[in-house]
């Protein structure tokens, strides 16, 4: 059926994608000549992963496109909807930081991350810096330095910052516009390179204090001086063009793809990003993949430059040609840097690479086997915490390939409180899958619940009332609470797993986490309790003032620490000392 398929694609431009026996789409892909690039997966020998992917093929679908560039905007768009098991994903969440410049209505400056930074934002935005440290640094220093606005929302009446002279009293006063704009041209003098205006902001600021014989200020500033000094000599400079650019540079090795993107700004280096994926399709297609997720989390520079092998027409459009393929000079040599480091960081990380690889997916592909199943993309895991019957709490936490999906994990309250953990499953696995089955949300191939034969049967009650078979495995502990066994849910036996295996090592991970995520959850339930318990006791706190008290300080001992002030933020006065008097009384008595 499959081959007849494969017959049928037209040789046209779309997007294709591959799909496993459950009908999930595993990976999307783009390609000038459907026909020649879909065949090409079955009619050839491939190695690593895309020998795994195609192993899991067993349907496809695609959508034909008027050019091959609508094919790769369709391809990005799909990618970032189906989250494909097979594509490259950036799953790591990382954003650099920036240093951003808020001129309305109050001149401010912030450092900012964002995991998404759109073309049409207008925000100022200065960087990457790859050291979040010295960024907070800047900014620490130019508040400092200038007399910008720091507090947040818009106070009635001046505060300490005004009266030292670090702000010009945004809320009472009116500012005269040519001191904000003087001021605004020195800072953004700087951020776009400039040292020397900050240099001299601080000799002069250090001259005065010292005049003033207020040495210690004098001596933090020289601090500070040098610090920066240190910063901005190891930005090296690299061209005498201040055009802010990136350099793309790759190493490709065993199946690895490694990527060096240099950040350069003003005409110097300011940091670089690392990263190594697995080739799926050929280095090109993948590079198309990556370069364009990369920048959805990254503000995208007025140049991009590239080596010949990974530049294409598409990608050039979708940037709006902003790349460039340098032929000669410094910028070429930009480039040959950018290689090189992706050279040495694959070298240095490939080893770890592979053992991780082998302590996720592959572990998870070694358990699918030996459980039978046809696919294991998703596992659900377990596990119900209480103390002596109080603040039962219940908890689950999803791997997805073999790596934990934080997003997906959930924490639940029992409805009853009371040490019964066969009902507390029965709970939690019906509250847990009755609304997924409403809101038709991802189910695993796999549960495993911590704990042994009770619990799995009171699992597979409530999974054969809701007609879903998944199946169940039960993780149990030893008498020194390490992971010992795991229990086919249907034959109740135990499966022999050596206990040197990666496999053995990875439901020791599971287990570990998803007790870890499930008691620090109860602890947290048990300490809002106890502050809650204290909190009944005194007259004017209801239940609203009780969660905005657990919602500012979090815990008794904070309240104690509190002063009158910091408590007068949430409660009248005369409620504050009402709670004071009884939390200093209570210690006594302890």
């Amino acid at each position: 059926m499959l081959q007849d398929k494969l017959k049928q694609i037209p040789n046209l431009p779309g997007s294709y994608q591959m799909k496993n026996r459950d009908g999930v789409i595993i990976y999307v892909g783009k390609a000038k000549n459907l026909h020649k690039r879909v065949n090409s997966y079955f009619n050839r020998t491939h190695t690593g992963k895309t020998a795994r992917m195609v192993e899991e093929i067993t349907d496809f679908s695609y959508i034909v496109t008027a050019s091959e560039l609508e094919a790769f905007l369709l391809e990005i768009n799909l990618i970032k909807q189906y989250d494909p098991k097979y594509n490259i994903l950036l799953k790591d969440d990382k954003s650099y930081p920036y240093i951003e410049y808020i001129s309305k209505p109050y001149p401010k400056l912030k450092v900012s991350r964002y995991l998404s930074i759109k073309k049409k934002d207008k925000k100022k935005l200065f960087g990457p810096y790859p050291n979040a440290y010295a960024a907070r640094k800047i900014v620490n220093l130019l508040n400092r330095l200038y007399p910008l606005k720091k507090c947040d929302g818009n106070p009635k009446k001046v505060c300490l910052y005004y009266h030292i002279g670090e702000c010009l009293g945004y809320c009472e006063k009116k500012v005269s516009e040519e001191n904000l704009q003087k001021m605004e041209e020195d800072i953004l003098a700087f951020l776009n390179g400039n040292d020397k205006i900050l240099k001299d902001k601080i000799i002069e600021k250090m001259n005065n204090y010292s005049e003033a014989m207020n040495y210690e200020l004098a001596l933090e500033l020289k601090k500070e001086l040098d610090y920066i000094t240190i910063v901005l000599d190891k930005q090296k400079i690299t061209l005498k063009d201040l055009t802010n650019k990136d350099v793309i540079g790759y190493y490709f090795n065993q199946g690895y793809i490694a990527v060096q993107i240099l950040f350069i700004r003003n005409g110097k280096i300011v940091g670089g990003h690392s990263d190594a994926f697995p080739i799926i399709s050929d280095l090109l297609s993948d590079m198309e993949h990556y370069i364009p997720l990369f920048y959805e989390r990254h503000e995208i520079p007025k140049e991009i430059l590239v080596s010949e092998e990974i530049y294409s027409n598409i990608l050039n459009t979708y940037f709006e040609n902003k790349l460039i393929v340098p032929l000669k000079g410094q910028k070429k040599q930009l480039v040959q840097m950018a290689n090189d480091n992706a050279k040495i960081y694959l070298e240095n990380e490939l080893e770890l690479i592979l053992k991780k690889e082998n302590m996720t997916e592959k572990a998870n592909d070694e358990l699918r086997k030996i459980l039978g199943l046809a696919t294991l993309d998703r596992i659900d895991l377990f596990d119900n915490s209480n103390l002596f019957g109080s603040w039962t709490v219940s908890c689950m936490v999803v791997f997805k390939n073999g790596v934990p999906a934080k997003n997906e994990y959930r924490k639940y309250k029992m409805s009853f409180e009371k040490n019964d953990d066969y009902n507390m499953m029965r709970e939690v696995i019906y509250r847990r899958y009755q609304k997924s089955l409403v809101e038709k949300t991802e189910l695993p191939n796999l549960i495993i619940v911590d704990g042994g034969i009770g619990q799995i049967h009171a699992c597979e009650e409530i999974l054969n009332e809701l007609n879903l078979p998944i199946k169940v495995c039960g993780l149990k502990k030893n008498d020194r609470h390490r992971t010992s066994d795991l229990i086919d849910g249907q034959t109740l036996e135990v499966i022999a797993i050596p206990k040197d295996s990666n496999v053995f090592h990875y439901l020791t991970k599971m287990q570990d986490e998803v007790h870890r995520f499930t008691i620090n959850y109860h602890r947290t339930i048990r300490s809002k309790g106890t502050i809650a318990s204290v909190l009944d006791n005194i007259p004017g706190i209801g239940e609203k003032r009780k969660k905005q008290l657990i919602k500012t300080f979090g815990s008794v001992k904070k309240m104690e620490e509190a002063s009158i002030d910091e408590l007068k933020t949430v409660l009248p006065e005369a409620t504050a000392l009402l709670l004071l008097d009884y939390l200093k009384s209570r210690k006594k008595s302890e």
